[in-house]
């Protein structure tokens, strides 16, 4: 995990792009297993994103700039969006930007939170 401040990790850099597809396959993928949105809200995770090549933490957004629920590309800052749809909705964000969660200041990948969740002894919800 990372702390919000964090800007190491420059040396993990990731090439392609990623969408909502990739995003729905992460979700199919960490279902039943808390690193999903639903499964770790209650235990005070929030739906977040890291840019792996500055380290910088994004909590997940509507357009409008509303915190969402939910993993959406749509609120992540126009230097990392790839392309959009004719009405502005991000397709594809760069490939550095890894989906996750925030919880207490510090950032979880999908796998992180997985893990604090079990460890924690919570169940998905």
């Amino acid at each position: 995990m990372n702390t919000l401040a964090s800007s190491s990790n420059s040396a993990m850099t990731r090439t392609g792009s990623i969408g909502a597809t990739a995003l729905a396959e992460q979700n199919h993928r960490f279902r039943g297993t808390g690193g999903v949105s639903r499964e770790n809200r209650s235990l005070g995770f929030s739906p977040a994103f890291r840019d792996a090549n500055t380290g910088a933490v994004y909590l997940s957004r509507f357009a409008n700039g509303t915190v969402a629920p939910m993993h959406l590309l749509d609120g992540l800052p126009d230097a990392l969006v790839v392309s959009r749809n004719a009405s502005g909705r991000v397709l594809q964000a760069q490939g550095s930007v890894v989906a996750g969660f925030v919880r207490d200041g510090c950032f979880y990948s999908r796998e992180e939170a997985s893990r604090a969740v079990a460890n924690e002894g919570g169940k998905p919800s």
